[in-house]
């Protein structure tokens, strides 16, 4: 795997909160898009992990967005409401914040934004919502991906959100989506929802007390968005690098394999976050997954995320 070498003071600059909180928001916009423009090359490379990295970084925004809505389900949690589930059976509250971010790293990007799409979003999210209200912020959503320039797409797709009473956790998917739109991204990548830091939800029209103070509010609000932005670019190229290493082994590994469909098993691990022990493969037999699991362990190959003797879980 080629690694996609960040330049360091890009690196020390987004980390550096006191910083960038002094510089404007022009400067903050070209740090963001520094930090973008090195993650556009990751994603165009189309490493064989890919599908695994996307989904590893909506575990993380669930997980994120869980706590913010006062659940106590972390990764692990989460990730056994959706594996260990029955398919057809409700995976239940956290589960379906999960399912959310797992859509929107799954779904071709040019259908995230469709009404199918946004109101299966909305209900995994809890969101109410009524068909006219759908409809406008559809056309919301259209303008926004037709019109704005990048900064001013991400920041808005936030105040829409908030417009409409819909909260911060669905203006992150929102911008993440409408990024993978705009870059001509194939997949969206899920960024903006592991970033706890998004600053201030309050509009302009929340200040009173002149143009001044409410432009200062303004682009703090905006500043700070793209500084989460940055760092959120920078953490999923690092979660690439260590997640290509790892894939890099297991394909080093896989012709050593001599179980039937070991093949397909090795697809499943690069293309998601995990593999159950117990998962349904075409041509592999339960026992016969284990005894590959097994064997992928002894060679390094992959991890078991779960720490459990029974239900286990496997991935990169």
């Amino acid at each position: 795997m080629q690694e996609t070498r960040v330049p360091s003071w890009l690196r020390r600059a987004v980390s550096d909160t006191q910083g960038l909180a002094g510089k404007g928001v022009e400067e903050v916009a070209l740090l963001a898009g520094g930090a973008i423009a090195a993650l556009d090359a990751v994603v165009r490379a189309q490493g064989r992990w890919a599908g695994a990295w996307r989904q590893r970084l909506a575990l993380s925004a669930a997980a994120l967005a869980a706590r913010q809505a006062g659940r106590v389900e972390d990764q692990s949690a989460l990730r056994d409401a959706v594996l260990l589930t029955r398919q057809g059976d409700d995976v239940g509250p956290a589960g379906r914040i999960l399912l959310a971010w797992r859509r929107l790293a799954a779904t071709p990007a040019d259908e995230l934004l469709s009404e199918v799409s946004i109101r299966m979003v909305m209900d995994d999210f809890g969101l109410a919502y009524d068909d006219g209200s759908m409809s406008c912020l559809i056309d919301d959503l259209g303008q926004l991906s037709a019109n704005d320039g990048t900064v001013a797409m991400t920041t808005r797709a936030f105040a829409v959100a908030e417009q409409y009473g819909l909260g911060r956790v669905l203006g992150a998917w929102l911008a993440d989506a409408l990024l993978a739109q705009r870059l001509g991204w194939t997949q969206a990548m899920p960024l903006l929802g592991a970033e706890a830091a998004l600053g201030t939800t309050r509009s302009r029209r929340a200040v009173t007390a002149g143009q001044p103070q409410a432009d200062d509010v303004e682009a703090g609000r905006t500043k700070s968005l793209l500084a989460a932005q940055a760092r959120a670019a920078l953490r999923a190229i690092d979660l690439s690098t260590e997640l290509g290493r790892r894939a890099d082994k297991l394909l080093a590994v896989a012709p050593k394999l001599r179980a039937k469909a070991s093949d397909a098993v090795v697809e499943r691990l690069l293309s998601d976050d995990a593999v159950i022990a117990s998962e349904k493969i075409a041509g592999m037999s339960d026992r016969g997954l284990r005894r590959l699991f097994d064997r992928l362990m002894e060679l390094g190959a992959v991890r078991e995320l779960s720490g459990r003797p029974a239900f286990r879980v496997y991935g990169l």
